[in-house]
């Protein structure tokens, strides 16, 4: 779990534009994001398996 500062820190505009960063929308966290869904593979893995994201399964062959 990411610390509240360092969310509220990312949610804040920058002096410039290259230090924007992006974070899970749900915990917070900074690596392994996804930009499409706008969440980390954690969180991802667990909405998908839940079947909250439409078009998204669990591959199998």
């Amino acid at each position: 779990m990411a610390r509240k500062c360092l969310i509220e820190k990312a949610n804040r505009d920058p002096k410039y534009k290259t230090r924007k960063y992006n974070r899970c929308k749900l915990c917070g966290r900074r690596r392994a994001y996804y930009r499409k869904f706008q969440t980390c593979r954690i969180c991802f893995r667990m909405l998908s398996l839940k079947g909250e994201i439409p078009g998204v399964k669990k591959a199998s062959w």
